[in-house]
């Protein structure tokens, strides 16, 4: 977890003799314990400190800081109370004069880059009121979880939680490969009783947990993910959320169970809690900064929550148990979520186009992710958008346009002459074949120029060509896909008869 420093020391009083202080702070995962140091140096002062706690206002007496070394330094640590902490304030006193004070609030986001206070406060009302009151709600959400973590392991004694088991798979079945019947299966039933464990406490699930190991324990993370502590701690990336939520409501409904039911309504609880106000999703939620913060269509973030919110508004299986209450939530949080996606499709001279992998959360413009990911047009998250248009929104105009000007600039993108190949190495090579018969997109696109790009995920620079990208950094990536392919292949004649018919 990171903290930010909101109020930058005060310095006075001081002769031009005296050394500046260096102060530096370590905050410990899950709000068990928070460490302090700093350097002293120069400075012929008492140093205090206090730790503010909910509802304590200012009761909370000084106490003097540990006795530092030779060198000026001291450390502080200090057990953080079962309810938690708001600030932290350190102040260095010459006689009844404070020469020199700071603080720190407790924050679990962490400084977040794309919805900072000061966009936020930049928006004109009522948009300015909304995002402040979704932030809020976010950064409580974040406060409960830490402490709820922080409860088990101070009942067991840990200082620490312990990561959850890692699985590199992803969590999923497919909805037309998967027989409906092994859902009412004891293997079903089984799996489910671990799933309910690793839900989150605002409902939501991480990704790559291995759910073989068994049930959570009490004390171990929600996520496996390490060194940040909290690092996708309920995420819709890589399918999770979405995917188990589904599959508890096919377990409740083969098994009959109401814990399954209860877990999949907490889900979808938190899908319609992490949608920002404009109708997008963040990658993560309780937020996490960075590029987590954007509206993410990457890996099919976005769609799969609208793909499940569409299922639970039309009461189709799994989700026909559903209240007629959730279900108008459900359609409002789709409608909202539609006319964000087609308000980011990206229009080049006028034209319309397709889709970044993420988009802004204020701006809706493209932006950068990791260092292979910079802002530019998307070839396989594209397809995805476009597919879903095609299956699930509704037949007006808007979106006929939105889908026919989506798949003429994915047509004329289309890379021919190229075969996929394995090189002396083992990794996945290109090479110019003119017999070949694939047909394949680049994963991304300038938005300058229209033209392929390849963006290296070591150097971060942006190369013309996938050779000249592949000679200077290591590939572990897709930089060519085949996904629009089956748009025209497979999706239109299904798209037409969706016309056709008025369904």
């Amino acid at each position: 977890m990171k903290f930010r420093a909101l109020l930058s020391f005060l310095l006075a009083a001081f002769s031009s003799a005296k050394a500046a202080p260096d102060w530096t702070s370590d905050l410990r995962e899950d709000m068990l314990e928070l460490h302090y140091s700093g350097v002293a140096t120069g400075i012929s002062a008492v140093w205090e400190w206090r730790l503010n706690v909910p509802g304590a206002g200012e009761q909370v007496l000084w106490q003097a800081l540990p006795e530092a070394d030779d060198k000026g330094k001291f450390k502080l640590v200090t057990p953080i109370p079962d309810a938690g902490w708001e600030s932290l304030e350190i102040r260095a006193k010459e006689g009844e004069t404070v020469s020199l004070s700071r603080t720190w609030v407790c924050d679990p986001h962490g400084p977040l880059q794309l919805l900072t206070l000061s966009r936020i406060d930049s928006l004109p009302e009522p948009h300015r009121k909304v995002w402040q009151d979704y932030l809020a709600r976010s950064r409580g959400v974040a406060l409960q979880e830490r402490r709820a973590l922080a409860a088990e392991c101070r009942r067991l004694g840990r200082r620490v939680s312990n990561p959850a088991p890692e699985d590199s798979k992803e969590f999923e079945f497919d909805d037309e490969k998967t027989d409906e019947g092994w859902y009412g299966s004891a293997e079903a039933a089984k799996l489910a009783d671990v799933v309910l464990t690793y839900q989150t406490p605002s409902g939501g699930w991480s990704k790559a947990v291995d759910y073989t190991r068994g049930a959570r324990q009490p004390g171990t993370h929600w996520t496996s993910q390490d060194g940040k502590g909290w690092h996708y701690s309920g995420t819709l990336d890589n399918r999770a959320t979405t995917e188990q939520i589904k599959f508890l409501a096919q377990v409740a409904h083969a098994h009959r169970r109401e814990d399954c039911r209860t877990a999949a309504l907490r889900g979808i609880d938190w899908l319609l809690a992490a949608q920002f106000p404009n109708g997008g999703w963040p990658q993560v939620y309780p937020l996490e900064p960075g590029y987590h913060e954007a509206i993410t269509f990457n890996d099919g973030a976005m769609t799969h929550a609208l793909e499940v919110l569409h299922a639970v508004s039309q009461g189709d299986a799994p989700f026909a148990w559903v209240s007629a209450e959730i279900r108008q939530k459900a359609q409002a949080a789709f409608d909202r979520g539609l006319k964000c996606l087609l308000a980011c499709q990206v229009r080049l001279k006028g034209v319309r186009t397709v889709w970044c992998a993420q988009h802004d959360p204020l701006t809706l413009e493209p932006v950068a992710a990791r260092l292979k990911e910079p802002p530019s047009l998307s070839g396989g998250e594209s397809a995805v958008m476009l597919r879903f248009l095609m299956r699930n929104a509704p037949l007006d105009e808007e979106v006929r346009g939105a889908v026919s000007d989506g798949i003429a600039w994915l047509e004329s993108k289309k890379i021919i002459g190229l075969r996929r190949i394995k090189n002396e190495k083992g990794r996945t090579d290109y090479v110019q074949d003119p017999s070949s018969t694939e047909v394949l997109w680049a994963r991304f696109y300038s938005l300058e120029s229209g033209l392929p790009i390849f963006p290296g995920a070591g150097d971060g620079v942006v190369y013309a060509t996938y050779h000249e990208m592949a000679q200077n950094n290591k590939v572990a990536y897709d930089y060519f896909t085949n996904k629009p392919k089956n748009l025209k292949e497979k999706e239109w004649a299904r798209w037409e008869k969706r016309w056709q018919t008025g369904k």
